[in-house]
């Protein structure tokens, strides 16, 4: 409570206050008498509040910050607000979103890393303590109308089904009023994975009539903000616009990708060089700073094979188009706010990634980002990469960039995402815009801030305290602190002094102008890796107010300095969760060692008819197991023509479905064979059971089967599939009974998503109770390296 504002908001939701007066017998009385109803609102002078936060883009990919992807519309913000050119962010994409949303360190908000792999340790267990209220529900409860658009990832990964529990979604207990996007770490730009609230739809167009996810979630954002001010426009908003852009997989209609033909064909070394000396000459960098070296682990270009090169630039090309796509739907929701004449009192945020660059599309790349993900590179051949050049960024692909390209978006800096240590996995460029509270146009910050940062600085713009209490429980002070200060003075001291960092057991610290660092793991080494023992990592030391971009460590020349800041993360550690390091493998992989709910347990599952967007972790486990799929369908007078049942999609899965009124059975390897196996009997009108029983092979995983078909018990077809996908077969597509949704699994179709002619009545999926248990093959490395990938 203040004196130009007199309501008290520490304590939230605000307490009713009743009336204290006569109270009459009769309305008519004419000393009855109550003060008017008033809508909540914040207080006068509360901006509107836009938040962007794209997914896997480097400090030196966007040409705002001297990159080679064009970005006109961010530069247009920049020129009228500020460019912050040391701000970072958590190294990765759940741990970062759940900072940005709470103004806490990942790890007091329980997010030590992405929901996939959450132990029962606090700092790890993807459960956001109800003593952290989310920037959101703190601004609804104060008056804002709140709006999240694109991905969410910090539900955690039990509670990510159609049933919920609903409290950590963002429209369910994170404080959005309205949510429309996806739950995970990806989703396939052509065929998403969407929820309107909690509920899943469908786009409402198909990529062949021009679909793409950046754009309908912009329409979406564009349409709420419009009603939003027709309807209260005495109401500020909060909006959270988080597309699934530029992570992987680069979907892009194929225009964009080729605006930028033959502009990598000199590769990432060169590249490098380039972005270096632009960024210079934007002064995002200092003109004295030295550019980092590439790591002996990343290939120099010129050793790469004439074959692979123009697979490796196209791969680029696409990156290139899909970053400047999403770059032109953001001006598309920044002028709908002049449209309105609102930008001006507008505060936005533009971070441009969640972390650094992504590394995880391996050394040469992919066209299905599953296959080397879970051990079959081998399958991408340069052959099989090149008849495939003209696909990438098409529907037919789930491409990523090589490691590479990676590492020339993250220049100048050393690393990638997931690597905390370096500011190549933290430092992303940040834009700030807003002309009624910025008096400054066109300039650079370099106060260091975090990610963290943000929330504390939107409560000092919107004139509202940090509550004390929320529903009841004392709330535990936000650890960020607000950027305001620095907005119109460029010289302020920055009030930041302090920030540990980790990530998968790599860590850093700065204070003060000195980082001390190590790097435990790299993201894209793959198989059976021996990580050194905590204790034994070698750390390095950077005084980077001499030295920008951390390229001459000084550990051998100020070892007392290491000292004091490895001591000093140990205390930020201690204070913030981040302890015990976790860099364990199987044991995060299992659920139960873990110490995590699993959602399906079991050999047993029975589906029903329309059930669908159900995510893997919905489905029993049969992978590299025989099982049976028996359903029980009500097939109309016209014939079966349909999905019974499927799961996956283009990447990989398997479909039961009817064609031509007989059942069939396809399984789709990586989407390099279609395994087809055709019945012969038709299934007859009425109530009838089809069933598939998959006879695995044994000895190993990835193994073939037998597979086959029956109608109420009879045999009707037999055939084999060779291999099978031991882990997963997509990071965001459905099981769905009925139909399909996302992309599909088969073109055997007769019509889009294959919705079954009659009726699914029931789906039991078995596995055989005696099948020998081998997921103990899949090495701990792989689960935990596919789990960070698809964050």
């Amino acid at each position: 409570m203040t004196s130009s504002d007199p309501v008290q908001r520490q304590i939230l939701p605000i307490p009713d206050q009743p009336h204290v007066g006569l109270t009459t017998y009769d309305a008519r009385d004419p000393d009855t008498t109550y003060p008017p109803i008033r809508d909540l609102r914040p207080p006068a002078g509360a901006p509107n509040v836009l938040v962007i936060l794209l997914d896997d883009v480097g400090f030196g990919a966007s040409s705002a910050f001297g990159g080679p992807c064009q970005t006109p519309n961010i530069e247009k913000l920049a020129a009228g607000g500020l460019k912050y050119n040391r701000f970072h962010t958590t190294a990765l994409c759940s741990p970062t979103r759940q900072a940005l949303l709470t103004g806490r360190n990942h790890h007091s908000v329980g997010m030590g890393g992405i929901t996939e792999i959450a132990t029962a340790a606090p700092g790890y267990n993807s459960i956001l303590p109800n003593s952290c209220a989310p920037l959101a529900r703190t601004l609804k409860l104060n008056g804002y109308s709140t709006a999240q658009f694109g991905k969410c990832h910090e539900v955690p990964v039990w509670q990510t089904s159609p049933m919920g529990p609903f409290d950590a979604w963002p429209s369910g207990g994170g404080g959005f009023e309205y949510f429309y996007g996806f739950i995970g770490g990806e989703t396939n730009q052509w065929y998403p994975a969407l929820y309107e609230g909690t509920t899943p739809v469908e786009p409402q167009k198909t990529p062949e009539q021009g679909y793409h996810l950046s754009e309908d979630l912009t329409t979406k954002a564009i349409k709420w903000i419009r009603q939003q001010k027709a309807l209260m426009a005495d109401k500020p908003f909060f909006t959270y616009f988080a597309p699934g852009a530029t992570h992987a997989p680069h979907h892009v209609p194929k225009e964009w990708a080729d605006k930028y033909k033959g502009q990598f064909d000199r590769g990432w070394d060169a590249l490098r060089e380039e972005t270096f000396a632009r960024q210079k000459q934007l002064g995002v960098i200092p003109a004295d700073c030295q550019l980092t070296g590439r790591h002996a682990d990343i290939p120099a270009w010129d050793t790469i094979t004439a074959e692979m090169k123009p697979i490796l630039a196209r791969q680029m090309e696409v990156y290139a188009g899909f970053l400047e796509h999403t770059d032109h739907h953001i001006g598309r929701l920044i002028d709908a706010l002049q449209d309105l004449e609102i930008l001006e009192d507008t505060l936005i945020y533009v971070i441009i990634g969640d972390n650094g660059a992504s590394a995880e599309g391996s050394l040469q790349g992919c066209f299905n980002e599953m296959a080397p993900l879970t051990g079959f590179a081998h399958l991408e051949t340069p052959e099989f990469l090149t008849e495939r050049l003209d696909q990438l960024g098409g529907v037919e692909a789930h491409n990523h960039y090589a490691v590479g390209w990676a590492h020339a978006m993250d220049t100048p800096y050393q690393w990638t995402k997931q690597v905390a240590s370096h500011f190549g996995g933290t430092r992303n460029g940040t834009i700030v815009h807003w002309p009624k509270g910025i008096q400054a146009r066109g300039e650079i910050r370099s106060q260091f801030h975090h990610v963290i940062d943000v929330a504390p600085t939107i409560l000092e713009a919107a004139g509202l305290p940090q509550p004390t209490f929320v529903n009841g429980v004392q709330q535990r002070p936000i650890e960020g602190v607000s950027m305001a200060y620095c907005f119109n003075d460029s010289k302020a001291a920055e009030r930041r002094q302090t920030q540990y960092f980790e990530m998968a057991g790599n860590r850093g610290i700065y204070h003060k102008g000195w980082t001390a660092v190590t790097r435990h793991r790299t993201p894209w080494v793959t198989g059976q890796v021996k990580l050194a023992a905590f204790d034994d990592d070698v750390w390095e030391l950077y005084d980077t107010s001499t030295d920008w971009t951390q390229a001459r460590d000084l550990a051998m020349e100020h070892p007392q300095k290491l000292h004091e800041l490895q001591r000093l993360w140990l205390i930020e550690a201690t204070k913030y969760n981040v302890l015990p390091l976790d860099d364990r493998f199987a044991e995060r992989a299992n659920p139960e060692i873990a110490g995590r709910p699993q959602l399906i347990k079991g050999t047993r599952q029975v589906l029903f008819g329309g059930m669908g967007r159900l995510s893997e972790s919905s489905i029993v486990n049969f992978k590299n197991k025989s099982h049976a799929i028996t359903a029980e369908v009500v097939v109309p007078p016209e014939g079966a023509e349909g999905v019974i049942v499927a799961q996956g999609g283009l990447t990989g899965g398997w479909s039961l479905y009817a064609r031509e009124g007989k059942p069939k059975y396809c399984y789709n390897f990586y989407g390099v064979n279609r395994y087809t196996i055709a019945g012969t009997a038709t299934i007859p009108a009425g109530t009838h059971q089809v069933r598939m029983e998959f006879a695995y092979d044994g000895g190993g995983l990835a193994k073939g089967g037998t597979v086959t078909l029956y109608v109420d018990g009879q045999k009707s077809g037999e055939g084999r599939v060779e291999q099978t996908e031991p882990m997963v077969f997509s990071a965001d597509e459905t099981c769905d009974v009925g139909f399909e949704a996302g992309s599909p699994v088969t073109d055997d179709y007769p019509t889009a998503g294959g919705t079954f002619s009659g009726e699914v009545n029931w789906v039991e999926i078995a596995v055989d109770k005696d099948a020998e248990d081998l997921d103990h093959l899949i090495s701990p490395e792989e689960r935990l390296r596919l789990a960070m990938a698809l964050q």
